[in-house]
């Protein structure tokens, strides 16, 4: 009988341990406070990111049209664009899959997934990058989406 309990202990605890993980791993991906993570995310988004978003962050002239073959144009990832009103998860979702495996429908752009190209902690980097150059007001704007998106 200890030996049942022993092992329901253990399994009970791998469990929570588990679910640990997924709880953090849902609830904030970004870690925009480790320096390493958004020095190393610099780098990889001035290979991988800025010909199409721009070295500054800025995204393309005119990112809220369609360009001329009717593809959305790149936005920008500063506080001047939409970035920081997603979560997390669906930032990470569109960095991996590519915008429209995630929005679908009639979206159109030509935002590829990385999932192919880069880790999931690199592309946690990047992302790490661009939310660490947020102001102040903006970061705590993007906390509380994150907060509200929490299952």
């Amino acid at each position: 009988m200890k030996q049942v309990f022993g092992a329901l202990a253990v399994v009970g605890v791998a469990g929570i341990g588990v679910w640990q993980v997924m709880a953090r791993e849902t609830a904030v991906l970004i870690p925009y406070m480790d320096a390493e993570a958004a020095i190393a995310g610099a780098r990889i988004y001035a290979e991988h990111c800025a010909a199409c978003h721009g070295a500054a962050l800025e995204g393309e002239a005119d990112w809220r049209s369609p360009g001329p073959d009717g593809l959305l144009r790149a936005p920008p990832h500063d506080e001047t664009g939409h970035t920081w009103h997603h979560a997390d998860t669906l930032l990470f979702e569109i960095t991996k899959y590519g915008s429209e495996a995630v929005v679908g429908g009639t979206y159109r752009s030509n935002m590829q997934g990385f999932g192919d190209v880069l880790t999931d902690a690199e592309i946690l980097s990047v992302l790490a990058y661009i939310k660490s150059t947020w102001p102040d007001r903006v970061i705590e704007t993007h906390n509380r989406i994150n907060a509200d998106a929490r299952p």
